[in-house]
């Protein structure tokens, strides 16, 4: 099922970025066989809550093991893609860098996800999501005005400038393969995607519409109609009227007598006026207000909320008794679905290797270069 149907792809395990990426890859339909270390690795809780590791099998191979590093290598000769997230280097001293892996298969895709990227002065220090935005001006966006800035967990970074640009990278190159017959590397760093997400608000910058300090401008909450508020309950509501026609219809709706929206010198008084007027009802009672109205007003909901909207297009959904996201995009004739949960390391090790004709499992079960769980 899925439009990548018939795509093989070897992920070596890694944290964050990389696995979400291999998590879309087998989401949209590829066989994604997941190289894990013995015992696995970091996680933010049991395998089984690991969600970003559903929808493919795990084989555990002590890449230490020359035996083992073999394995992955005739793995590669029969893939289409390999996903690595080691810091630069850390493949090729495993033997399983490009040249080794194109020396067995020259039309194999090798995606690399990390940070800094595989060469310039940071390429091998360490760092984290929230470094790398900081470096490619994105956290500075965020944040009102007079404050720091504020992190978006780790959204922004790691799988928006991380695995989706790894993504595309990786099925770009596996179209371009089909018709050259040779493969390439894919050097996905968030750092890169995350500056490249702000490129229509580095235009506005260069137009002299947009400002650097944050919490100044029309989508970074210095606009009053583009912002969240609180409500009575403690709880807020998000406003996105940006246009006329929607302004016009929250202005009916709250049923007030507002300030000039397009006179910035009005804007605190707007806001003043906005904020007071919101904080009259609760929650709810907003959400009924702006029922299908185009007044862009949007109830902030916790995670994996019922909002009649989600449950109707069955955005999360519930298997083995976990609530999570469903696959996207989605797709009218090939499907996506979620057909495995997240595996623990190893638990696939001996019919994995079987299926993609590995040899000798016995022996590299017995020798430790392989694991089953």
């Amino acid at each position: 099922m899925g439009p990548l149907e018939g795509v093989k792809v070897v992920e070596l395990a890694g944290i964050g970025p990389a696995p979400f990426a291999c998590m879309l890859l087998a989401e949209l339909g590829a066989d994604v066989l997941r190289i894990d270390r013995p015992g696995g690795g970091l996680s933010m809780g049991p395998p089984e809550l690991d969600l970003v590791n559903r929808g493919r099998r795990s084989a555990a191979l002590d890449l230490k093991q020359p035996a083992a590093v073999d394995v992955v290598r005739r793995l590669v000769a029969q893939a289409d893609v390999l996903v690595e997230g080691f810091r630069p280097g850390v493949a090729e001293r495993l033997g399983l860098g490009p040249e080794d892996c194109h020396a067995v298969n020259p039309r194999l895709v090798y995606g690399r996800m990390t940070g800094w990227g595989q060469d310039g002065p940071l390429a091998r220090t360490a760092g984290h999501d929230i470094d790398y935005l900081a470096v490619a001006g994105a956290l500075h966006l965020i944040g009102r005005a007079g404050g720091p800035p504020q992190v978006p967990a780790n959204l922004l970074g790691d799988f928006a400038g991380g695995s989706l640009y790894l993504v595309i990278g990786v099925l770009a190159a596996l179209h371009e393969a089909g018709r050259s017959g040779q493969g390439q590397v894919v050097d996905a760093a968030i750092v890169d995607g995350s500056a490249h997400l702000t490129t229509m608000l580095l235009g506005a910058l260069a137009a002299g519409s947009w400002r650097q300090e944050r919490g100044t401008n029309l989508l970074d909450t210095g606009a009053p109609f583009y912002d969240v508020y609180e409500t009575a309950d403690g709880k807020h509501v998000a406003v996105g009227a940006l246009e006329p026609q929607f302004y016009a219809e929250l202005i009916d709706k709250l049923g007030l007598d507002a300030p000039d929206r397009n006179e910035p010198a009005q804007w605190p008084e707007l806001r003043k006026v906005l904020t007071e007027k919101f904080r009259e009802r609760t929650q709810a009672e907003w959400t009924a207000v702006f029922d299908g109205s185009d007044a862009c007003v949007a109830p902030v909901l916790p995670m994996a909320a019922d909002h009649p909207h989600l449950v109707a297009r069955g955005t999360f959904v519930e298997v083995d008794g976990v609530r999570q996201a469903a696959p996207a995009p989605r797709f009218d004739r090939t499907p996506t679905q979620l057909d495995r949960p997240p595996a623990r390391p190893g638990e696939h090790t001996r019919e994995a290797l079987a299926d993609w004709g590995i040899a000798d499992i016995d022996g590299l079960l017995a020798s430790g270069a392989a694991v089953q769980l």
